[in-house]
């Protein structure tokens, strides 16, 4: 029997037109590419209240599903290696 090990789950928050959110993007996705098994969720904050006023400012924010943690833009893959806990941070 084979053991799966669990997905780790991410929330991007951004907004269309953003073009920080889409370096994020970029970034994510060629950690995707790579082959690690991640979930992410993009989340445009324009679409909540409550989350354009905490992030309007701060834009891209990556979460993780797991924690309260923020990964704060910018952020490059080895900083999101070391957020997932793939790596330890450099």
């Amino acid at each position: 029997m084979e053991v799966q090990t669990p997905v780790t789950s991410f929330a991007l928050y951004g907004t269309s037109a953003c073009h920080l959110c889409e370096l994020a993007e970029t970034v994510l996705s060629e950690l995707l590419a790579q082959g690690y098994d991640w979930q992410i969720e993009v989340i445009d904050i324009a679409d909540d209240d409550a989350l354009l006023e905490r992030y309007a400012l701060s834009i891209p924010v990556l979460t993780r599903a797991s924690g309260n943690l923020e990964l704060r833009w910018p952020f490059d893959s080895e900083a999101v290696l070391a957020f997932a806990g793939e790596r330890s941070a450099r």
